[in-house]
């Protein structure tokens, strides 16, 4: 798709992607959660959302899955962080979709959920990136989440985020690595453009 093409859809469901937005918005908010302490969480939200964005076009194989793409970018935290189940994330999602809209919205979310852990390392495993390789537009939404995070972390000094950017620095590669695939479908690739950036904001 091209650039045009997806700003046109973005627009013509600007109205449907912002009630989207205000409902996870809700959702988090629900349960007290912030981003850096400080934020409200749809500050996150939102900047991963902007992500998809600006770079969704390229890998997005048609108008029909714009509005599930942005669901993912918008409740990607929302089974890991506010407690939704997969069953709650496709009730929400068919408010505003289609089924077949619904069930590939929830399963980029589905895909995000990091697994049970008790280091970073156990919660993103192999079996979490395999689940991300194997849904249609995870591969995005997570890199998506990636920038976000990437960009506050080198753009906030504290310590924590200074802490964070070094890590992000550190599993570059691997993350890269873990999240590409080797297909001709369009849906699980990711955007050149925003591989460039990220390498370029670490």
């Amino acid at each position: 798709m091209t650039q045009a093409q997806f700003q046109q859809v973005l627009a013509v469901q600007q109205e449907l992607i912002s009630q989207i937005a205000d409902s996870a918005a809700r959702l988090h908010e629900s349960v007290n959660q912030h981003y850096d302490h400080i934020h409200p969480y749809s500050v996150h939200l939102g900047m991963v959302a902007d992500t998809v964005r600006q770079y969704g076009h390229e890998v997005c194989a048609s108008a029909a899955d714009v509005v599930p793409m942005m669901f993912g970018a918008y409740y990607h935290d929302s089974m890991e962080d506010a407690r939704l189940t997969y069953n709650d994330v496709m009730r929400t999602a068919r408010q505003f979709m289609y089924d077949e809209q619904a069930l590939v919205a929830t399963e980029i979310v589905y895909a995000l959920t990091n697994d049970k852990g008790r280091t970073r390392a156990e919660r993103a495993g192999e079996r979490y990136y395999a689940g991300i390789r194997q849904t249609p537009y995870a591969p995005l939404v997570k890199l998506c989440d990636r920038y976000a995070n990437s960009s506050y972390s080198v753009h906030h000094s504290n310590e924590a985020n200074a802490h964070m950017r070094n890590v992000y620095l550190q599993e570059l590669p691997h993350f890269i690595a873990s999240i590409s695939v080797a297909t001709d479908d369009v849906r699980y690739r990711l955007p050149e453009a925003l591989l460039h950036d990220l390498r370029a904001l670490l």
